[in-house]
């Protein structure tokens, strides 16, 4: 159900952009277009979040949500892990961070998102992408069997990558714009 309503979304909004990709600048139209898609892509990733770290969810489901997510992501991208308890950063390749979110040695985790918000405008890079950074608030709270419980929020930058590309619907060649997020940096921690 979820998979369908998501294909649903990113297809409505492939069309959408696919009619507003025929010059290589972003016009006001074209940004709130692509800034729309742009937040959808992350409220889906903070959804799929929720769905890996939850305890409940089974396996094969965790890891059918994992393909999910990793497809939001250019390649390369990183994801950052914050801990009251250490002081240093780490960052893990995107499969590899969710892997580690399903795996965690907690018997209950909670993981939400809010405050979504753009920080920064779509610069264009030598390159021909664009480029704009999200800014997320994340809830985090796990809880052992013995009810020992770990929480804070942390805020990350997501970067957010927009590029024209091309496909072929029905033999005929479409460009359109894509978003893809990049890399997710953790700006600060603190306790809840």
């Amino acid at each position: 159900m979820l998979k369908h309503k998501i294909v649903l979304t990113l297809a409505a909004m492939l069309i959408c952009l696919a009619s507003l990709a025929q010059t290589g600048e972003i016009t006001p139209e074209r940004k709130r277009a692509i800034d729309s898609l742009a937040l959808e892509k992350v409220r889906d990733l903070g959804r799929y979040i929720t769905i890996i770290g939850n305890k409940e969810t089974p396996f094969s489901e965790g890891n059918r949500v994992i393909d999910r997510a990793v497809e939001l992501f250019a390649e390369g991208s990183e994801i950052g892990v914050s801990s009251l308890f250490r002081t240093e950063l780490q960052y893990f390749p995107v499969r590899r961070y969710f892997e580690r979110l399903m795996a965690l040695n907690y018997d209950k985790v909670s993981v939400q998102w809010y405050k979504v918000q753009y920080i920064s405008d779509l610069e264009l890079q030598p390159d021909g992408r664009y480029v704009g950074i999200i800014t997320i608030f994340q809830r985090f709270e796990g809880t052992t069997a013995e009810g020992m419980t770990y929480s804070d929020v942390t805020k990350k930058d997501i970067t957010v990558y927009v590029e024209r590309k091309k496909t072929q619907i029905s033999g005929r060649e479409i460009e359109f714009w894509d978003v893809l997020l990049g890399d997710i940096r953790v700006k600060e921690t603190k306790a809840l």
